[in-house]
């Protein structure tokens, strides 16, 4: 079983990213993706796992960069207390 290991911070601010209606993204949980905020596979071994977003519509997404919003994959502000 893999080792569960706590998110590395990316940034502590959001990722501003335009989404296109009806496409997936997968966003990266473990921090260590060199495509933030989405997964390059980097998580492997970590236990961490990327979240799927279904944009429903074309627009602006705040992706969380610190990878502890309890909202994720979304940003909820818990950068500002880290």
């Amino acid at each position: 079983m893999a080792k569960m290991t706590d998110p590395q911070i990316a940034q502590k601010a959001p990722f501003k990213i335009d989404v296109e209606a009806g496409k997936s993204y997968f966003w990266c949980a473990c921090g260590r993706s060199q495509k933030q905020p989405f997964c390059d596979g980097s998580h492997k071994g970590t236990g961490l796992s990327p979240i799927k977003f279904d944009a429903t519509a074309a627009k602006a997404v705040f992706f969380c960069g610190c990878k502890h919003s309890q909202k994720a994959p979304l940003c909820d502000g818990t950068h500002a207390n880290l």
